[in-house]
């Protein structure tokens, strides 16, 4: 906290100028491909192929919404990630919390190695591994079932979030920890109410990180569940395509109604989202 305690330092008027160009080309960057996806959403076919590029709707033809959910099931499309997503957030969490502890805490012998290999993990290409577990889940018949999502996506996140954990299970004082166990608390009682409540910052961006992973993966989606009442949301996206034609209105109403959890998300956890990421970056 002494860092966030000082003063901000004075910046000079070219400082200032760079600073917000900075901060103008990230809001930029970062909000201009989600608002046109929006005005998008809200065209006609014909208003979309104008020249010159008319880039505010005529009127706002909220149509396209309503055809995202008249023409695929989208609605079992947003259950299943849900459900998926959720689902393998808290498998995964719950296999990096102890991991990422052991890690952090405990006088682990080749904690380097341990490490080298969660940050080759981490890199490994999910393409790689996509006709292994494809013969794995067909042996064991959980092809077109949640499990054959949750399992990998849980999987393939627990590098990322053992990274994030270990950061911040590092950076609490021992003696805390100590005191608890002094008490009459077990080395779990310590991790579970001591060391994880001062670490929330970062089991939440940790969690946020895997669902956001979770929500958004395809190739695994595409390759697994088939069906269409098993279908995801980043896969069902692509389904309103026709033959010969890309209804793109109605292709960016669906990009936004699956958006939305995402934003709804990041909106309500901002906070300790932020907080997590510039700590553990710091830390780590």
């Amino acid at each position: 906290m002494s860092g966030t305690d000082q003063p901000a330092p004075r910046l000079s008027p070219p400082e200032r100028l760079v600073r917000a160009v900075a901060v103008g080309t990230l809001i930029v960057g970062g909000f201009f491909p989600f608002i046109w996806m929006v005005l998008t959403s809200l065209k006609s076919e014909g208003e979309l192929q104008t020249f010159p590029v008319q880039y505010l709707p005529s009127s706002m033809n909220v149509g396209n919404y309503a055809r995202v959910f008249s023409e695929q099931p989208f609605a079992t499309f947003f259950t299943n990630s849900l459900i998926v997503s959720v689902l393998s957030t808290a498998l995964c969490i719950a296999c990096a919390v102890p991991a990422a502890y052991a890690l952090a805490r405990l006088h682990v012998r080749a904690r380097g190695v341990l490490m080298t290999g969660v940050v080759a993990f981490s890199m490994f290409p999910v393409v790689s591994l996509l006709v292994p577990l494809f013969r794995l889940f067909r042996g064991a018949e959980l092809l077109n079932t949640y499990p054959a999502l949750i399992l990998p996506y849980a999987a393939l996140s627990l590098p990322v979030a053992i990274l994030t954990l270990v950061a911040f299970f590092s950076a609490i004082p021992r003696d805390l920890e100590a005191a608890a166990m002094v008490d009459g608390t077990d080395r779990v009682g310590a991790m579970l109410r001591v060391v994880l409540p001062l670490s929330a910052p970062g089991v939440v961006t940790a969690a946020l990180l895997v669902f956001v992973n979770s929500w958004n993966e395809f190739l695994l989606a595409l390759s697994f569940n088939t069906r269409l009442s098993m279908r995801t949301v980043s896969v069902g996206v692509t389904l309103y395509q026709g033959e010969f034609a890309f209804p793109w209105p109605l292709i960016a109403a669906a990009v936004v109604v699956a958006t939305v959890p995402i934003v709804l998300l990041i909106a309500v956890f901002q906070r300790r989202f932020v907080a997590g990421l510039t700590a553990g970056g710091v830390k780590a």
